[in-house]
């Protein structure tokens, strides 16, 4: 996720940043993200140690510190980062920044602010008492006795290859196998978000791969929280042996929030 606002990120291969403009790290406010006006300043020290302070323009805060010479995804400045963030949403709705976004200067961002102030705050109003909770998915691959049993071209495979067992019957059998498992393990996934979706506000989808078959985040009512994590735990047992389910959160709500930049100034 970009920034809501035009933003310079630097580009020391973190794969974070966008890498608009050329604004030297030196010169950049780093941000951390936006809140309504009046919350208070985070006393955590931000990225490479340096304090936090709020820029308000048109009801909004952006915290913001001075950028390192040399911007780098160490764990004590992500760390720093998340800190912040975390002071920020234990006093309301919050729209956090990725790791390392930049803005050149501090006129450019309240520009930013102003020029955007309704649709931030329209943002800020959707994400306000909630949290964002992230579902993942991964591969089950115990089942295969079952799974045989139940598909006829399995089957018929394992029948023909126990009779006459060589290498390259074997390998065909175990990809079949594979196939097989990564495929219900798919189809559980389709549950789950099927039964998780009502519980959320919103919901959004994230990258799989053939092991990971399921990463989704979903937008919570801070007050729906247990009983989110109780479905959770449901769809766990009733799909364990297809598919091992994880929850991470409360976490800020990075995957709702929607950048729509502002025009490149400065």
């Amino acid at each position: 996720m970009t920034a809501p606002v035009t933003t310079t990120t630097a580009t020391t291969g973190t794969g974070t940043g966008t890498g608009i403009g050329t604004t030297s790290v030196q010169k950049a406010l780093y941000v951390y993200g936006i809140t309504p006006a009046g919350v208070r300043t985070p006393r955590s020290p931000g990225v490479d140690g340096a304090p936090v302070r709020l820029l308000t323009e048109s009801g909004l805060c952006a915290a913001v510190s001075a950028a390192p010479p040399r911007l780098r995804p160490r764990r004590r400045d992500l760390l720093a980062h998340q800190a912040v963030l975390d002071e920020l949403a234990a006093q309301g709705p919050l729209l956090p920044m990725r790791f390392a976004v930049l803005s050149p200067r501090t006129d450019i961002l309240t520009d930013q602010l102003r020029a955007d102030a309704a649709h931030l705050t329209g943002q800020l109003n959707g994400v306000r008492g909630c949290v964002e909770l992230n579902v993942k998915g991964t591969v089950v691959p115990g089942h295969f006795a079952d799974l045989v049993r139940r598909d006829d071209n399995l089957r018929t495979l394992a029948l023909r290859t126990r009779r006459r067992p060589d290498y390259e019957a074997n390998v065909r059998l175990g990809e079949a196998i594979a196939l097989g498992v990564r495929r219900e393990a798919r189809r559980a996934a389709r549950e789950v978000v099927d039964h998780l979706a009502p519980l959320a506000v919103r919901t959004v989808q994230g990258a799989t791969d053939d092991e990971q078959v399921l990463s989704a985040s979903f937008l919570l009512r801070s007050a729906d929280e247990t009983r989110f994590r109780e479905a959770v735990a449901a769809r766990a047992r009733a799909c364990g042996d297809r598919l091992a389910l994880s929850v991470t959160g409360p976490l800020p709500c990075y995957s709702f929030v929607d950048p729509r930049p502002a025009p490149a100034g400065g």
